[in-house]
């Protein structure tokens, strides 16, 4: 007969503890974690931004939640950024006619006027997607989702996203650019 030994509870655990840690399987990300990335402002003036500049810089919390072209709502989550309007101020400045041009590193690009920048005409939408009328809302280069790194999946490490202070108001999700690699001031 071969001798059979048993293995305890509690060793059981820690072994597919470690081999779920082992695998990844578990969340160890810190904002040490953040990938490298940079951003490219465009103005009267350029400068490029790492992700760790654009993490020191001031920042904006509030909810997002974005509804697609074909009814695809996502959220609420929790964004954490840096508001498009400072970034604009970097560059230069905006004047109320000029454009600003959102781009992302797969070729996607937002236009947006200086009213939207500063949270203005998006159309809002409660649960059952009806049109509502919009409370404040604000336009930041998320780089955080629900206090962890946006990951790549979501449109990290960089996404403009539409935030409030409520988690129940839903934005329209085309100005959501993810991958953002590059914002630039277009003059009229």
């Amino acid at each position: 007969m071969i001798p059979v030994r048993r293995i305890s509870l509690p060793l059981i655990l820690v072994l597919i503890g470690a081999l779920a840690l082992g695998a990844g399987c578990t969340d160890t990300g810190s904002v040490d974690d953040y990938p490298a990335w940079n951003l490219t402002l465009a103005g009267d003036r350029e400068q490029v931004l790492t992700h760790p500049e654009i993490r020191a810089l001031p920042a904006a919390e509030g909810y997002g939640y974005s509804v697609s072209t074909v009814g695809i709502k996502t959220g609420p989550n929790r964004y954490r950024g840096v508001l498009l309007a400072d970034l604009i101020d970097m560059a230069g400045g905006a004047g109320a006619d000029d454009l600003i041009y959102v781009s992302a590193e797969d070729g996607y690009l937002w236009v947006f006027d200086m009213d939207q920048v500063n949270g203005e005409g998006f159309f809002t939408f409660d649960e059952n997607l009806r049109e509502v009328t919009s409370p404040p809302l604000r336009v930041i280069l998320a780089y955080e989702q629900d206090k962890k790194p946006l990951v790549y999946e979501n449109g990290g490490p960089l996404r403009l996203v539409v935030i409030t202070e409520s988690p129940d108001v839903i934005t329209e999700g085309s100005p959501w650019v993810k991958w953002v690699d590059r914002v630039e001031v277009h003059r009229k």
